[in-house]
């Protein structure tokens, strides 16, 4: 499973009067679905986008918008700690994914757990989509979920102010980092894109360790000629273009940014005689650049190549969710008021009684699982 989900950037606020529904109707989902499958099944779902944009109608944000990940994985996160379900989340949007560390540490410490396992995670998890897989999108928003049992999950997002489009990443319990390590995928595909993690960049990766124990200074060099032969400088020896598709490469890196070495970090990597894939990514000062120059060189050079597929499938549309309470920028229809409160007083006695007695809930979602929205409903918000 794997999950990418793209949204179009949208700007403004959720209004108070929404706001406080949203926080009361949050909390009720999440008691319902820990009851119902445990923290772990929560976190299964939260890492799935199209359950995660379901959740996200329900409460009634807009259904195509780029708040939706932060307006309700902010909801989220503060339900959890205001609710003692065994599951909290750290981290959030701009400033506050940087608190992300500090934070794991309290939670760690609340459910007894090794509190630097899951920093790692964070940081490596960052790295990945910011690095191994380049995309175009610039993350800025980024929530670590753990449970008490240290099971976790992630959701970031990215920004692409170019496309105007934002793109969220959703992770759980990786068992790698290096080798297709989301949890599902879902979204618009790209021609192309830089992917270092994909199971066909397996020689890619061990060739690039190689790559970098043989010093800055050599790769530099390299470097250096591919870029002047890509301005139209023609060598006397070493190296031409053999084949149309070096020219349409080159144009690719040039589309995601500048090739540009960290010889500190190259340097780092080789005094420490960096061994694994994931090691490499945690170097401190290792980015994007640094990456595509590397790739560069492996291609062009050694003729050792990463993956250029966008690594994005299509799920399930989940926009029927919006008929729930209606949406902020008033699609399908504006907030019904009314049907809010009645939902939120329902699931609140609902939430009172004995699990038994809540077969009433799975009965209502085997009616509606069939039901399909008008399309000439749904539209851009």
């Amino acid at each position: 499973m794997r999950n990418v989900a793209d949204l179009p950037l949208h700007g403004g606020h959720v209004p108070a009067w929404l706001a406080q529904r949203m926080r009361k109707l949050t909390r009720l989902v999440l008691i319902l679905a820990v009851e119902e499958y445990g923290t772990k099944g929560l976190l299964e779902r939260l890492s799935d986008p199209v359950w995660f944009q379901a959740f996200n109608n329900v409460i009634g944000m807009d259904w195509d918008s780029s708040g939706s990940t932060t307006v309700t994985t902010g909801m989220i996160k503060d339900a959890l700690w205001r609710e003692e379900l065994g599951i909290k989340a750290a981290g959030g949007k701009g400033k506050k994914s940087r608190a992300t560390p500090e934070e794991l540490k309290i939670i760690a410490k609340l459910y007894d757990l090794d509190p630097e396992q899951y920093v790692r995670t964070s940081r490596l998890v960052a790295k990945v989509d910011t690095v191994a897989l380049q995309t175009g999108y610039q993350l800025y928003h980024h929530v670590f979920f753990l449970d008490e049992e240290g099971n976790w999950a992630v959701i970031q997002q990215g920004m692409n102010e170019k496309a105007k489009l934002a793109r969220r990443f959703h992770w759980f319990d990786a068992e790698t980092f290096t080798r297709d390590p989301h949890n599902a995928i879902a979204g618009l595909r790209r021609e192309f894109a830089l992917n270092t993690v994909s199971k066909e960049a397996m020689e890619y990766q061990e060739t690039l360790l190689d790559l970098v124990q043989e010093g800055p200074v050599k790769i530099e060099r390299e470097l250096e000629s591919l870029k002047a032969i890509s301005k139209g400088y023609r060598p006397l020896v070493y190296y031409k273009p053999r084949e149309p598709w070096e020219k349409d490469l080159l144009k690719h890196y040039e589309s995601l940014g500048k090739a540009e070495l960290n010889k500190k970090a190259l340097e780092f990597a080789r005094e420490l005689s960096v061994s694994n894939y994931g090691e490499f990514l945690l170097l401190k000062g290792l980015g994007p650049g640094t990456l595509r120059a590397l790739s560069l060189v492996l291609e062009l050079i050694y003729d050792v190549h990463p993956s250029w597929a966008d690594p994005v499938t299509h799920p399930p549309d989940p926009f029927k969710f919006s008929y729930a309470v209606g949406g902020k920028d008033k699609v399908p229809f504006p907030i019904d008021k009314p049907a809010y409160d009645e939902l939120i007083s329902f699931l609140e006695e609902l939430v009172s009684r004995h699990p038994e007695e809540r077969a009433l809930i799975r009965n209502v979602t085997k009616i509606t699982k069939n039901w399909k929205f008008p399309e000439g409903e749904k539209r851009a918000t």
